[in-house]
């Protein structure tokens, strides 16, 4: 789904998303492709196996899997999806201009600074604000780190975050406001349960238009990506790792217990993000769909030649090759999931949530969960796709609420018991 379908229904913050999206059904041509919505027609399709090299040779140890599988996917999905990013780079800076002012009735203490991507203040920088909780000062914890579509000051209800800057609609950065934000995050119930809090503007760290690429960190590295080259959201990606670097080096964060959430295109992100940056200890994507975790070789909803066409930017150039032939395509989104393994990793979906098909996700995640039993890890996932409000909480999760696209407040609940089982929190 683009931006101004999300902005339009405000799907990440009203309960009634279901009513509205009754009322606007999903396309059935978009981009001049038609979309199919009907299983009967979704056709035949075989799977590109997990377990096997591409010699031929079987994996069946989490040994060959780890020392010789993982790594030849991670080089497939740079060659043929998300492209392939740089490294950290050596001139990375991090000022902390709030170390510990206190938050929320002084129940956290807030944190905030600028990443520095490049080597002078005039390259892309990111704003990072966090919270830790104040009852558990002195002793590292774990954190939830949140991307968002919405700038940090309207992301949380806090008076005293700094408003930065966001790219508006006619690709122009323009002062940030307190309202209006695309979701709010409520940080008040992970403080109670000792988790850090922490998010940050996927905007800051590459614009989410065609044209962005001069004003993001992609242009620190490139005049121009290669056709195998990273695009946005293997960017939005990276300066997520790089939170993960500033993580190291606060005595208040549990750098070894970090979890990262994100929704729609930022689904995608956070499980490519995972799959690349194995210090990430757990995932949760949002309705993720085509390019995250459904299946594109299914065709259902929103494919590959649809994102390709309209979302081209965000990926590599080798990946809209595959529009007309995507079972040629050398990877699905069961080997996306599986490259998590043996790390938690939940996939939240919604029942009306048709154009990001959330039976795709499902059957992903049942075709990936022979990678995580290979590590010893429960799996939990019925071979038939569970109700509305069923979920399975194993170490490879599914839940699908009632209702549409993207994250629903109710969900939160869900994501908080997901961690709170697998970070051990209140132990």
């Amino acid at each position: 789904m683009d931006a101004r379908a999300i902005s339009r229904i405000r799907i990440l913050t009203l309960a009634g998303a279901a009513a509205v999206l009754a009322q606007n059904p999903p396309p059935t041509v978009v981009a001049g492709i038609p979309v199919n919505y009907d299983e009967a027609k979704v056709g035949e399709y075989k799977l590109p196996s997990v377990l096997t090299l591409q010699n031929g040779a079987p994996v069946r140890d989490k040994k060959t899997w780890t020392e010789k599988r993982r790594p030849e996917l991670i080089r497939l999905y740079e060659e043929n999806q998300f492209g392939r990013s740089p490294a950290k780079p050596s001139y990375l800076s991090f000022d902390v201009f709030e170390r510990g002012a206190p938050a929320f009735d002084g129940k956290a203490i807030r944190r905030q600074l600028t990443i520095h991507f490049g080597k002078d203040d005039a390259s892309p920088k990111a704003d990072l604000l966090i919270y830790v909780p104040k009852a558990q000062a002195g002793k590292p914890v774990p954190v939830l780190l949140n991307v968002s579509f919405s700038a940090n000051a309207a992301t949380v209800d806090d008076p005293e975050v700094r408003l930065g800057e966001v790219w508006n609609r006619d690709h122009k950065r323009v002062p940030a406001t307190r309202t209006g934000g695309l979701g709010k995050l409520n940080p008040l119930p992970w403080l109670e349960r000792g988790m850090a809090v922490a998010t940050i503007y996927y905007g800051d760290i590459d614009p989410d238009f065609a044209d962005g690429f001069p004003y993001g960190v992609r242009s620190l590295y490139t005049k121009q990506p290669a056709a195998d080259e990273w695009g946005t959201i293997a960017a939005w990606g990276w300066g997520l790792s790089r939170v993960v670097d500033y993580f190291e080096t606060d005595k208040d964060i549990d750098a070894k217990r970090v979890a990262i959430v994100g929704i729609s295109r930022l689904g995608k992100t956070v499980l490519w993000t995972g799959a690349r940056d194995t210090r990430i200890a757990l995932v949760i994507a949002s309705c993720s769909g085509e390019g995250g975790a459904a299946l594109a070789r299914r065709n259902y909803g929103e494919t590959l030649k649809h994102m390709a066409v309209r979302y081209g930017y965000q990926f590599d150039g080798n990946y809209a090759t595959y529009g007309d032939r995507v079972d040629e395509w050398p990877v699905d989104a069961h080997m996306l999931i599986a490259l998590m393994a043996p790390r938690p990793l939940l996939l939240q979906t919604g029942d009306q949530d048709k154009w990001s098909d959330p039976k795709g996700e499902y059957l992903a995640a049942v075709a990936a969960a022979p990678v995580y039993k290979l590590f010893g890890q429960p799996v939990e996932l019925p071979a038939s796709m569970p109700e509305p409000g069923q979920g399975f909480y194993g170490t490879l999760g599914y839940y699908m609420h009632a209702g549409g696209h993207g994250t629903l407040p109710p969900d939160w609940n869900v994501f908080l018991k997901f961690v709170e089982t697998h970070f051990h929190l209140g132990r």
